[in-house]
Formats: structure tokens, sequence, C-alpha cells
């Protein structure tokens, strides 16, 4: 298994582009500027995973997160922003071995912590992090509200009428 540092210089144009339909496929909805936006950042990496025959296999982004991160002693934290090993080559030590090269990377920033998050309806994932040492933290649900004019005059009126918060 060979894990490679993305860039966008001519000699790894190959790895980019690997590493970029890979993520495009795992989250179609994100922007690509987003994801180039990592490899360009002095605080994010991207990596792509290949096998002894060359062949894509996974894909790691990492960062450093200086926000807050739920039971984090300090700051940064090095961060596993995203992970995904294809599925034919899951269940054989390609994550776990993820994760290990994430706390080196994350050590050798000064890191003294590892985080990620995972979704909610993910258990699979919740099961795989416990097993590499991760424990659970917080879990929290998202709210929005769009805030148009018109949508606010309705919410002033609720709040005058009575409408307990």
């Amino acid at each position: 298994m060979n894990i490679i540092k993305v860039t966008q210089d001519v000699s790894n144009q190959e790895n980019f582009n690997d590493w970029l339909d890979l993520a495009l496929q795992v989250w179609p909805d994100c922007p690509i500027a987003d994801l180039t936006e990592i490899i360009q950042s002095s605080h994010q990496a991207g990596f792509l995973i290949r096998n002894e025959n060359r062949q894509v296999i996974a894909l790691m982004n990492l960062s450093l997160r200086y926000d807050y991160v739920p039971e984090a002693t300090q700051s940064p934290v090095g961060y596993v922003e995203g992970i995904y090993v294809k599925a034919e080559y899951q269940k054989q030590g390609v994550g776990a071995a993820l994760i290990q090269y994430a706390e080196q990377w994350a050590c050798e920033q000064g890191c003294i912590e590892l985080a990620l998050d995972a979704l909610l309806d993910n258990p699979a994932s919740h099961e795989f992090y416990a097993k590499v040492g991760f424990r659970e933290v917080e879990r929290v649900v998202f709210f929005i509200k769009s805030i148009v004019a018109g949508n606010r005059a309705a919410s002033s009126e609720e709040t005058q009428s009575g409408a307990e918060v």
C-alpha cells in the first residue's frame, strides 16, 4: 500500500486527478473548488492510497483544526476530515493503516490528539472508529432556517402572538 500526499504539481497530476475523481464519488455535492482548496491549504492535506498494482483503493483528507473540537485539550487538533476505502478493500486493514498514518501526521504537526466526526446514521463507521481507538464524545443534530425577508415577518408575528420558543 502506497500513501501519496496529493499536490497539483505537474509531476503529481495523475494522483491529483485520481484523488479528485474519488473524492467526487464520495462527496458528489462538494464543489471542486472546495476540494482543490484542501490541496492548496497549509493546514490541510489530501492523500491518495494505491495498492501494489497502482490501483486507487482509498483516500484520506487531514487538517489542523484551530476552532472548537469537543473535549480536545490543546489546539490545533489533528482532524480526519474524510476517509474512504473502496468496498472491495475494506476489512483488510487499510482503514486502520490510514488512521495510524493520520496519527503520525498529526504528531509531526505538533498535535497531541486526533479527532474526527461521523454522521449519526453511519454505525459502521462508528464501530470502525471505536475499534481503532477513538471514543465517542458528543452527538449533535444541526438545524438551519431560511431567513429571507418574507420569513422574518412571519416569524416576528408568531413570536408576538405568544408562540413559545
